[in-house]
């Protein structure tokens, strides 16, 4: 691999695909890393540029400390933490087990991740992390997908806290997270929901993503809707957004 090399976490399908290809035309070589290895021999197949494919379940933590120590020497220029799921029901109703399989994939892979490949790029004083979060990170709580919408808010406080120190140092390094709304992908199917909202694109939330990244937005939320109804959100109470919240969570049973 010689050109710029970008490392993707879930990889395997979606949005995660999705960033593989758009780095793909851009030049970058790609580390693809997912638990099924036969979605990202496929993936691999469509690309542009010279790929890796490094299979690994980031739900445990010695899988994340062994993607680092394979991955630490190739000068990662980008890493987009995009391997996450969600699941909907009562919190009494939904699977402890998937909770806590989800809280290891949302915020401890996203977490160990970021803490051993922020040095090397520091090091080098260039590089890229984007921290795939939902607008669901944005909102005070989300009833009905309780874990999930916690996983998500740690993923943008933690983010936003880093961008904040490295920009007063001053750093050419980026760290920024991405907020989707509802993205047409396998997500739905996961968590057992359908939306009401008609979902974007994976390849426009993509497009978007990296445009605002080279741009060095911190907070990446694409579509001027959801700008809006995050706007909202803010100046009305907190309890009457959770509960608001939890009547539209509620339209969204699979």
């Amino acid at each position: 691999m010689t050109n710029k090399i970008a490392l993707i976490t879930g990889a395997s399908a979606g949005i995660g695909q999705e960033f593989a290809k758009k780095l793909s035309q851009q030049g970058y070589d790609l580390i693809l890393v997912a638990r099924r290895e036969d979605r990202l021999i496929e993936i691999s197949k469509q690309l542009n540029t010279k790929s890796e494919i490094i299979t690994a379940d980031l739900a445990k933590a010695e899988e994340c400390f062994r993607l680092y120590e394979e991955t630490k020497y190739k000068n990662i220029s980008m890493l987009i933490n995009c391997a996450g799921f969600g699941d909907f029901g009562a919190f009494t109703a939904t699977s402890l087990d998937k909770e806590l399989e989800m809280i290891d994939v949302n915020i401890k892979a996203v977490h160990i991740l970021t803490k051993k490949f922020l040095p090397d790029m520091l090091a080098r004083n260039e590089g890229y992390i984007l921290n795939v979060a939902s607008v669901a990170g944005l909102m005070p709580a989300g009833p009905y997908m309780a874990t999930y919408y916690a996983t998500k808010a740690y993923v943008t406080s933690f983010t936003s806290a880093i961008a904040e120190e490295l920009e007063e140092k001053k750093s050419n390094v980026y760290v920024g997270s991405l907020c989707p709304g509802p993205v047409d992908t396998e997500f739905n199917q996961v968590a057992d929901v359908k939306f009401n909202l008609k979902g974007i694109s994976s390849e426009y939330c993509v497009n978007y993503a990296l445009d605002k990244m080279y741009k060095r937005k911190k907070i990446i939320v694409p579509t001027m809707l959801l700008k809006g109804a995050l706007f909202s959100s803010k100046l009305a109470p907190r309890n009457l957004v959770v509960r608001m919240t939890s009547r539209q969570q509620k339209k969204k049973q699979g």
